[in-house]
């Protein structure tokens, strides 16, 4: 029994070390989304960090639609990131967690 608890424990550090792995990963990762008229494009990341933000020169014209627009497609790739994190980081939790009976974390 105190060697399955060793092998157990041994296996949630593995399983710690590749979502570790793959947090860092995920910065590397890019989300591309842009408003349906492509007049304002967004880069992040994975782990929801933004890397670019290309604003149209009409756009800045008109402060509230600019608002409008940032508030739409910044949420519309936040919501794609938050996707592709949630399910690599599940995927390598998953991988590496030891198989505890009754304990069926990741359905």
């Amino acid at each position: 029994m105190f060697g399955d608890l060793m092998g157990m424990m041994g296996k949630m550090q593995e399983a710690q070390k590749k979502i570790e792995e793959t947090k860092k990963r995920l910065d590397t990762v890019l989300v591309d989304e842009k408003s349906s008229d492509g007049l304002l494009e967004v880069t992040l990341t994975a782990n929801r960090t933004i890397r670019s933000l290309n604003i149209s020169e009409e756009l800045l014209e008109d402060k509230e639609q600019l608002e409008d627009y940032l508030i739409m497609v910044l949420n519309k790739a936040i919501e794609k990131a938050t996707n592709i994190n949630e399910a690599e980081l599940a995927a390598a939790a998953k991988d590496g967690m030891p198989n505890i009976p009754g304990m069926d974390l990741f359905k």
